[in-house]
C-alpha cells in the first residue's frame, strides 16, 4: 500500500506500509490420549528392563499436523482432562493505556502488538547507528496519543529484546528532544537500562532527575534501583533504598521484595536473599508465585532439591498457584540431583494443572535423564518434544550432546553436534565444551586436539575452561610434558589466564602421581599468584596423602585448612576418613567431624524456616 500525503509515515516506512501485521505464535501441544509412540511413556522403574534400542534425534520425523485432544493418560493409567484453551503464557494483546509493569520480561504477562508505524520505528531504532538520525526522524512524528502509545510499545519491545542502548536513545529523545512531557515510565525504563548495563551511578542520576522533574517515584522505580545496586554488588545502598521507601510512607510491596531478592540472588548473596524472604513473611507481605519460583531456583542451584520441594509444598499450602516457570524450576532442581523419576512426576503435575509444556520444561526433563545416566531416556524426551510440536532450541541439542558424552557415546554426541550446525544454529562455547568433554572422558587426545584446532579455525577462541579441560586430559593420561606446555601457554596469554581451577587440576594430578614435592610447590605458590585455596584445593592435597595412608600428615593438612578459614564439605570428610588405617583413627576423625558440624557452618545456610 503506497503512502500518499503522509510525509511522516513515508520517512519511517520508505514510502510504503505493510498491509497487515500480526504476531505469529506457536501453540505448544500437550500429551493427548490415544497417541502412542514406542517408549513415549517413560517409567524409570522399568527402564533398565527395556531393550537397548538407540533413539537418535536425527531420525525423528515431525508430523505436519497433530490433532490435539483434551484428555491424556497419566503414568498411573488414569484418564485425565484439561482445558487446552488455557495458555501457560499469554501472548498478544494491546498495551495502550496499560503502562509498564516491572517483571521478568513480560509486560502484564502480554507481549506488545506494534502498529505499522511502531514497527517501522522499531526497525529504524534497531538498525540506525546514528542517534542524531533517529532523533531527526522521530521529530517528524505528530504529538498525539497514538504516537505516544507507539513510542511506549517500541520501548517495551526493545526491553523484551534486551536492547538497552537503544532504549536509552529513545528515552533520551523523550526526555530531552521531544515536546512530550516525561513521566515516571520514561525514567523507569532508563533506570532499568542503566541497571542492566551495571551503570549504577547513571541510574542514580536518572533517579535524581526524576525527582527534579517533580515525578513521584513508584514501587517500580524503587524495585529497579534495588536491582541496579544489587547487580553492582552495592548491597548497603540497596538496603538504603528500603529505608527511603519507608521514610516516604511507601511500605515495600511484593514487587519490591521480589526485585530485591532477584538482585541478591544474581549478585551471589544467597544467604541475604533467604533472610529477606523471612523478613518479607514477618512483615506480612504475602509472597507471590515469582517469589516462590526464585526460591525454588535458588535451592535447586545449590543442589538442595529437597528444599525446593519444601518451598513448592509451602506455596501450595498458601494457595498460591504455581505457573509453568515454577514447575520448570522444580523439574530443574530434581534434574541437577539426577532424580529423573521425581522430575518426571513434576512434569506430569505441570500437565495436570492444565499447562502446556514449553521448550524449557522439556529441556529440564531431558537434563534429568542426562544427569542420571540415561541418554536414551533424554533422546525419547527429545523425540516427544518434536512430536508435540515444540521446536527444540540450541540448549536442547547441547543437553543431548552432554547426555551422550556422559555415557561415553562419543559418536552419538558428534552426530547431535553436527545436526545442530546443519540446522543453521551457531554452536556456542558451551556446545564446543560439551563435545570436548566427551572426547576427554573417552581419553581421546588426538580427537580433542583436532577439535580445539577446529574451534580456533571457526573463529571461536578457547577460554580458560577449554585449556583446563586439555590440562586435565593430559594429566589424567600421564602426559606431563604436554600438560606443562599448556600451563606455560596459559601463563603467557591473559585471555586464557590460569585460575584456581587450573591449579586444583595440577595439584590433583601431581598428588595422584605421587609427586608430593611438586604438589607442595604449587600449593605454596598460590599466595604469590594472588589466589586463595578453596575447598577443592585442600581436598586434592589431602587426597594425595590419604592414598598413602599418611594419617598424621592428613590431620595436619586438615588443621591448616580450618585455620585458613576454609570449611570442609562432604568430599573432604570422605577423603579424611579414607586415610584411616584402624578403628581408633576412624573414631577420632568421626568425632572431629561431628564437633565441626555442630559448631561451624560448613556450607550455605539455606534453611526453610
Amino acid at each position: 500500500m503506497t503512502v500518499v500525503g503522509n510525509p511522516i509515515a513515508a520517512a519511517l516506512t520508505g514510502g510504503s506500509l505493510p498491509e497487515s501485521t500480526s504476531l505469529q505464535s506457536r501453540r505448544w501441544k500437550l500429551l493427548a490420549a490415544n497417541y502412542s509412540i514406542r517408549g513415549i511413556y517413560l517409567d524409570l522403574r522399568s527402564y533398565n528392563n527395556r531393550s537397548p534400542q538407540r533413539i537418535k534425534c536425527s531420525n525423528v520425523e515431525v508430523p505436519e499436523k497433530f490433532k490435539r485432544d483434551s484428555t491424556y493418560v497419566d503414568r498411573r493409567g488414569k484418564l485425565r482432562s484439561f482445558n487446552r484453551k488455557k495458555l501457560s503464557r499469554k501472548r498478544c494483546g494491546g498495551l495502550r493505556g496499560r503502562g509498564w509493569k516491572f517483571g521478568s520480561g513480560f509486560i502484564d504477562g502480554i507481549f506488545p502488538v506494534l502498529s505499522p508505524i511502531a514497527q517501522k520505528i522499531l526497525e529504524l531504532v534497531e538498525k540506525e547507528a546514528d542517534s542524531d538520525r533517529i532523533w531527526s526522524v522521530l521529530d517528524t512524528l505528530p504529538r498525539t496519543h497514538s504516537t505516544w502509545d507507539d513510542i511506549v510499545n517500541v520501548a517495551v519491545q526493545l526491553r523484551l529484546n534486551k536492547n538497552w542502548d537503544k532504549i536509552l536513545v529513545l528515552c533520551h529523545w523523550i526526555l530531552h528532544g521531544s515536546s512530550f512531557k516525561p513521566d515516571v515510565l520514561s525514567y523507569n525504563l532508563m533506570i532499568d537500562a542503566f541497571g542492566q548495563k551495571l551503570q549504577h551511578m547513571k541510574a542514580e542520576e536518572t533517579y535524581l532527575e526524576l525527582l527534579q522533574a517533580r515525578c513521584i517515584p513508584t514501587e517500580v522505580t524503587y524495585a529497579l534501583m534495588l536491582r541496579a545496586y544489587c547487580a553492582s554488588g552495592l548491597f548497603a545502598k540497596a538496603e538504603a533504598v528500603f529505608f527511603e521507601m519507608r521514610k516516604c510512607g511507601l511500605p515495600p510491596s511484593s514487587v519490591v521484595y521480589n526485585a530485591y531478592i532477584e538482585g541478591l540472588i544474581k549478585g551471589g548473596n544467597s544467604k541475604k536473599a533467604i533472610e529477606l524472604y523471612r523478613r518479607m513473611k514477618q512483615e506480612r507481605c504475602e509472597p507471590t508465585t515469582d517469589t516462590y519460583t526464585m526460591l525454588i531456583n535458588l535451592y535447586g542451584k545449590a543442589n538442595k532439591s529437597y528444599m525446593s520441594l519444601k518451598v513448592f509444598n509451602e506455596m501450595r499450602t498458601q494457595k498460591i498457584k504455581p505457573n509453568i516457570c515454577t514447575y520448570t524450576a522444580l523439574t530443574n532442581a530434581f534434574a541437577r540431583d539426577g532424580q529423573c523419576e521425581k522430575a518426571e512426576e513434576t512434569f506430569e503435575l505441570l500437565q495436570e494443572a492444565g499447562l502446556e509444556p514449553d521448550v524449557y520444561a522439556y529441556n529440564a526433563l531431558m537434563e534429568a535423564y542426562s544427569r542420571a545416566g540415561f541418554p536414551y531416556g533424554a533422546a525419547e524426551i527429545f523425540s516427544l518434544m518434536q512430536h508435540m510440536g515444540c521446536e527444540p532450541d540450541r540448549a536442547s541439542y547441547n543437553i543431548m550432546v552432554d547426555a551422550y558424552g556422559r555415557a561415553g557415546l562419543v559418536e552419538d554426541a558428534e552426530g547431535v553436534f553436527m545436526q545442530l550446525k546443519q540446522l543453521g544454529m551457531t554452536p556456542t562455547m558451551k556446545s564446543y565444551m560439551l563435545l570436548l568433554s566427551a572426547y576427554a572422558k573417552a581419553g581421546n587426545i588426538s580427537k580433542s586436539e583436532e577439535f580445539v584446532n577446529e574451534m580456533i579455525d571457526s573463529g571461536v577462541k578457547p577460554d580458560t575452561y577449554v585449556m583446563n579441560s586439555m590440562l586435565n586430559l593430559y594429566g589424567r593420561l600421564g602426559k606431563f610434558e604436554k600438560m606443562e606446555q599448556v600451563l606455560s601457554a596459559m601463563e603467557d596469554k591473559p585471555s586464557v589466564a590460569a585460575d584456581i581451577s587450573t591449579y586444583n587440576i595440577l595439584i590433583n594430578v601431581y598428588g595422584r602421581a605421587g609427586y608430593f614435592e611438586k604438589m607442595e610447590q604449587l600449593f605454596n605458590s598460590l599466595g604469590d599468584r594472588n589466589m586463595k585455596p578453596d575447598v577443592v584445593t585442600w581436598t586434592s592435597r589431602l587426597g594425595a596423602y590419604s592414598r598413602k595412608k599418611q594419617y598424621n600428615v592428613c590431620l595436619e593438612v586438615f588443621e591448616e585448612m580450618i585455620d585458613a578459614g576454609c570449611f570442609p564439605d562432604g568430599g573432604t570428610a570422605k577423603v579424611l576418613l579414607s586415610s584411616c588405617s584402624n578403628e581408633d583413627q576412624i573414631e577420632q576423625v568421626t568425632t572431629i567431624l561431628r564437633t565441626m558440624h555442630k559448631d561451624v557452618n560448613t556450607g550455605i545456610n539455606i534453611e526453610g524456616k
